[in-house]
């Protein structure tokens, strides 16, 4: 239906690759979290009580780990990118323990 204009041939997708809708859920997740950090962080200044500034450093490693997600993903899960899920649990445990 949509065919390319000019002849031009795209290369086809993995069997792995992921859906519009399952993309659409990892990058807005990865946003919802990035604002929630800043929520937090402008919290701890309007409340006068910067402790809460701790929890906005202790939900980085598990943005960290979000990322590393995203990026594993985007890369169709290439075996040479391993390395980022071995990162992504260590970062999920770090963040599970500091929260």
């Amino acid at each position: 239906l949509l065919a390319p204009a000019g002849g031009v041939e795209y290369a086809a997708e993995p069997a792995n690759a992921l859906s519009l809708q399952t993309w659409s859920v990892h990058v807005i997740s990865i946003l919802e979290w990035s604002v929630a950090m800043a929520l937090v962080w402008q919290y701890a200044g309007v409340s006068r009580q910067p402790a809460w500034k701790g929890l906005a450093w202790g939900m980085l490693p598990l943005h960290g780990s979000g990322l590393c997600a995203v990026v594993f993903h985007l890369w169709y899960n290439n075996p040479d990118l391993d390395w980022l899920i071995s990162l992504q649990a260590f970062l999920t445990f770090a963040g599970n323990t500091t929260c």
